[in-house]
Formats: C-alpha cells, structure tokens, sequence
C-alpha cells in the first residue's frame, strides 16, 4: 500500500486556526489562552511542540465504520483521564471510581466521539505541565478548548486513515 510512503513525509502543521494535512487546509480550535511554550495546567493554552498520537480513543456507539492506522481503544462510561498533579496516575487514562481529580471520557456531548492521545507530558509527566492535550471533535462554534486541538466529526474521519505512528502534529 501507499499508505507508509504518505506517512513518512506527511505531518500535521497547526497555524493559525488550520491544520494543513497533506493537500488539506482544516479549521480547527485551540486553546482560549492561544498557544504557549510554557503549559501549565488549567492555562487554557495549546502546547507548542511536535508531538505524536499515541492511540485513538472512540464511542463505539457513534462511530461505526472507520479506518485508522494507529492502535484505538473504545471509550467506556467508567473511563476518565487524570488531571490532577498530585496522583501517580497525572495525565493518564483511569478508571471510575478513582480518588484523584479527573474528565470524564464518556459525555453526552460529541467532543470525545473521537480523540487522539498527543504525547504531551505523558511519559514521566512532570506534576502542573498539563494534561489530557487530544486532538477532538469541534462543535459547530468552534468553541475554544482547554487546551486542546479540535476538528468537524467530518474532517477528522477524512484524515484519520492518513495519520500513522510516525505522524507528528506541528504546533509553533
């Protein structure tokens, strides 16, 4: 397949508001506070840098059929994601009930149908540098995030076949 070939030159540039994607200019939101070269959690910032997505994390009830090259993982009710610095588990994937602060995976809003994990602060995640930084659905608004990278249902399915392990998200 093309697929290796693609996904050794392509890599996603965040600029602006857009994510460019091989031939693909994508609105997408960022953080309310913008983008940081210092994230901290609760800033509101995007962090700058290159990273990588770990795995993709889906509803299994609200998305049928796609394709994906990088390992995913189905998002239960009782998963969740620690944001709270003084637990060993800080900026890592949990489950309910847990005695540390952490976001609900599974909502009833849209935004987590579909997240991919950046490799931010993930592996010895440094207590307060933030934590959970997904690339998620957008809703209609484009409503800021909290630090995220977010993207239309739409234009996440159309590239997600395209993103392998070695694909780097750029953000300057």
């Amino acid at each position: 397949s093309n697929f290796n070939f693609i996904s050794t030159f392509m890599h996603i540039i965040l600029k602006n508001k857009f994510l460019y994607f091989g031939h693909y200019r994508i609105k997408c939101a960022i953080g309310k506070r913008g983008i940081s070269k210092n994230k901290k959690e609760g800033d509101l910032c995007t962090p700058v840098g290159k990273f990588i997505f770990e795995y993709l994390m889906y509803r299994k009830d609200r998305n049928k059929n796609f394709k994906t090259h990088i390992p995913k993982k189905i998002i239960k009710k009782n998963m969740g994601w620690c944001d709270d610095s003084s637990s060993k588990k800080y900026n890592k994937l949990i489950k309910f009930p847990f005695p540390y602060r952490a976001e609900k995976l599974f909502l009833r809003k849209r935004s987590y149908d579909l997240l991919l994990v950046m490799n931010y602060n993930r592996h010895d995640a440094i207590p307060n540098k933030g934590s959970a930084i997904f690339l998620h659905v957008a809703d209609r608004k484009f409503t800021p995030t909290k630090g995220c990278v977010a993207i239309k249902k739409k234009d996440f399915l159309k590239i997600l076949p395209m993103i392998g392990k070695k694909t780097k998200i750029i953000i300057s």
